[in-house]
């Protein structure tokens, strides 16, 4: 037994020195997760994490994997701080052929800017990112599939916009931005600048620091401003929190618009009574009236293969945006498979699944997501991919889809990415990619 065991050691090492790694060589595809599930954030980290873990247990279950190849993972706590995001990559990719990483922080993508292009592995920052991300002839190994920071300020201004009676009736009109003291909170003050001075509203952008347990300040500064409207560019605790302290100021909470990172239950229940009418926007709803959703209830949880430990959480928004992540990283692999072969994969091969993703509505029918996920096509140029999103409004017990897919205004957005995008080329000294190519 010895004399095998000492073989199959022999073999594995032997597969590490080509290059092959541990997930090769057990014949799965490896995605680390730098989670977080406990700290301030841990009630999106979990969900998040929970929807996407239960996606790729669903696949491995009722499919098999992706065409025979079985998924794997592990998870490293990162508590949503960026020094111990880079120790979790570094050790979790150590000795391993990593398909794609799934940071769900701004802080920790944009620590991984060198590293993972040097590695060439993908990351997938979905709903958010650094702006200039989007745009891939210069940042190839980077997706902020769905969404990104310019999409999500255009479409808020443009929601604004509607309830006005269009874009045009934004002039003189007072907005304020409590946003998220962290490198996710700050990315989009240039952005609302621009659009400020585009529609001829004033705006003022105020900082929460983290967590933002203590907004009085702020709300203060806010009651004397006297806003139409105040944007909440929320994550964690701080949202409930602004909340609270609207309806503590006297600001009517219909017109507290929060973002992507301020749409959940959990942002809204620990607000009790406050929350009532607060709208928010979102790229995915929440429920659980999809086949996707039944399914990860009969096959996964029904086997005692759930992720969440409180299972009433399937349908939430973070839950369901976590299967939204899983179904965008396994369609990835599966269209990189259609071009590689039916076969574990390299990060490299698993990039151009990414670059080359594309679901249309009968895709995402098939695949139980009617309804859950709009349609997504990634290019060269074009690392989002989408950019469409709808609002809810928190009725006290439940969140209703208020609004269509609106769209942002594209044409005046991709500047600001190229912008973004050359800016930090020429910081790099980087050579854009030729999409033709």
């Amino acid at each position: 037994m010895r004399f095998f065991g000492a073989i199959k050691a022999a073999m594995v090492a032997a597969l590490l020195a080509t290059g092959m790694s541990a997930a090769h060589a057990d014949g799965t595809q490896y995605f680390p997760l730098q989670s977080y599930r406990v700290g301030p954030y841990a009630a999106g980290g979990t969900g998040f994490f929970g929807g996407f873990i239960d996606y790729m247990n669903l696949v491995n279950l009722r499919d098999g994997g992706v065409n025979g190849v079985k998924l794997s993972w592990d998870e490293c706590e990162t508590q949503y701080e960026v020094e111990k995001g880079i120790e979790c990559y570094e050790r979790q990719k150590s000795g391993k052929n990593v398909v794609a990483v799934n940071p769900l922080s701004l802080g920790i993508q944009i620590a991984l800017l060198d590293r993972a292009t040097a590695d060439k592995i993908p990351v997938i920052t979905i709903d958010h990112g650094m702006t200039g991300t989007s745009d891939g002839r210069y940042f190839p190994y980077f997706f902020p599939l769905l969404m990104d920071p310019s999409s999500e300020t255009s479409a808020i201004i443009n929601y604004i916009g509607q309830k006005e009676g269009g874009v045009t009736k934004l002039r003189g009109k007072k907005i304020v931005v409590l946003y998220h003291g962290s490198p996710y909170g700050k990315e989009t003050i240039p952005i609302y600048g621009l659009l400020a001075k585009k529609y001829g509203f004033d705006v003022q952008q105020i900082e929460v620091p983290h967590p933002g347990n203590d907004q009085q300040a702020q709300w203060l500064t806010i009651r004397r401003a006297r806003p139409d409207y105040v944007v909440l560019r929320g994550w964690g605790v701080m949202n409930s929190v602004a909340i609270r302290s609207a309806q503590k100021v006297g600001f009517p909470v219909d017109h507290l618009i929060g973002n992507v990172w301020a749409n959940s239950e959990e942002d809204v229940r620990p607000a009790g009574d406050a929350a009532k009418g607060y709208v928010s926007l979102i790229t995915q709803p929440s429920g659980k009236d999809f086949a996707v959703i039944r399914e990860v209830e009969k096959d996964v949880y029904q086997a005692g293969k759930g992720n969440l430990q409180d299972p009433t959480r399937i349908g939430s928004v973070y839950y369901n945006l976590g299967i939204v992540n899983g179904i965008l990283n396994v369609e990835a692999v599966r269209t990189a498979q259609a071009k590689f072969g039916k076969r574990p994969l390299t990060s490299e091969e698993v990039r151009w699944g990414f670059e080359h993703l594309q679901l249309d509505s009968a895709r995402i029918e098939a695949l139980g997501a009617t309804g859950l996920l709009k349609s997504i096509h990634v290019t060269c140029a074009d690392h989002e991919g989408a950019g469409s999103v709808k609002f809810q409004q928190w009725d006290g017990t439940k969140w209703k889809i208020v609004t269509d897919w609106i769209q942002p205004d594209h044409a005046l957005m991709r500047p600001i990415v190229e912008q973004a995008a050359e800016k930090y080329a020429q910081q790099k000294r980087l050579t854009p990619r030729t999409c033709a190519e």
